[in-house]
């Protein structure tokens, strides 16, 4: 009989000894969650948490707070600006309102 794998042992054990950096905070959740899929899309391990917890490595922030492995933060920073440079290029189309001419006035 096979063994049942268990995904979890195939998983690196984080090192508790790591120095973690914050690439990025929001006030806005949701804005963090993006950033987060971003990463993760990557390939970036990264956490995301709560600044009220961490008030005291990061003091008087507030919202959510994005951590990554020191060596990884060049890369989650050039990931989170490239990502900010293509919504700031990208123009939403403007959409011109006209009456329509079958309306009846």
């Amino acid at each position: 009989m096979a063994e049942p794998v268990n995904p979890s042992e195939n998983q690196p054990r984080p090192d508790p000894n790591e120095k973690l950096v914050k690439v990025f905070d929001s006030e806005d959740e949701s804005e963090a969650l993006v950033v987060k899929g971003l990463l993760d899309a990557a390939g970036i391990d990264n956490d995301l948490a709560s600044a009220s917890l961490l008030q005291d490595a990061f003091p008087g922030l507030g919202g959510m707070i994005i951590l990554v492995r020191e060596q990884d933060a060049d890369a989650a920073q050039r990931a989170i600006a490239e990502r900010q440079s293509l919504t700031e290029d990208d123009e939403t189309a403007e959409i011109e309102v006209t009456e329509d001419p079958h309306r009846k006035p």
